[in-house]
């Protein structure tokens, strides 16, 4: 009876080994559902915008200011903060035209998105919020906020997203995907990403 009671204790036990890893199902994005023309812009971001006007061209580099304005030549304050790209370049070409340029051709591309955060917390080494760019990962942010915590559960990290007036949560596999068995999953700007503490 001895050895039959080591013999199930020995499965018990490892039975509990391999439910100590989590290994939720594949239902979450793994492409971005992002389109950077749409993204409002915001202090800090840096900008590229061209002016064309008959043969000539101006070509001037912005960093959008804390009130959310840059300023441009002939135009003066142009307010950046809540647009998208296309609304920037509609209205400065609009401006332009009103007066001084005639039939001015405006092009706005953004060089760094730096007003776009996401919120990691929980069991990471540093919680807070980090600054979002184009094709971030989620092992990315979580690698941006100092890694794991001792004491992550990392297989089991949820997203809480929040989109045209809908919340979506995710729960993540980051150990597997680090790992190369599970897709990755992308991030959007908004996103709170939560790790949470495992229970052994």
């Amino acid at each position: 009876m001895p050895a039959v009671s080591r013999v199930l204790g020995l499965i018990l036990l490892c039975c509990i080994a391999v439910g100590c890893r989590d290994n939720p199902p594949v239902v979450y994005p793994t492409v971005a559902p992002l389109d950077t023309s749409n993204l409002s812009l915001g202090p800090a971001d840096k900008l590229d915008i061209v002016v064309y006007y008959g043969d000539k061209q101006d070509r001037n580099q912005f960093i959008v200011d804390d009130a959310g304005t840059i300023q441009l030549r002939y135009i003066g304050l142009v307010t950046a903060k809540g647009k998208t790209m296309k609304q920037l370049r509609d209205e400065i070409r609009d401006r332009l035209a009103d007066g001084y340029l005639v039939d001015p051709i405006v092009a706005v591309s953004v060089l760094e998105i730096n007003s776009q955060k996401l919120l990691v917390f929980g069991q990471v080494a540093r919680t807070g919020l980090i600054k979002f760019t184009p094709g971030m990962m989620i092992t990315e942010a979580i690698a941006q906020s100092g890694g794991f915590g001792p004491m992550a559960r990392k297989n089991m990290i949820k997203v809480t997203r929040k989109s045209d007036g809908k919340t979506e949560v995710y729960k993540i596999p980051v150990e597997m995907i680090a790992e190369g068995t599970r897709p990755n999953f992308p991030m959007l700007p908004g996103d709170e990403v939560f790790v949470p503490e495992r229970p052994w």
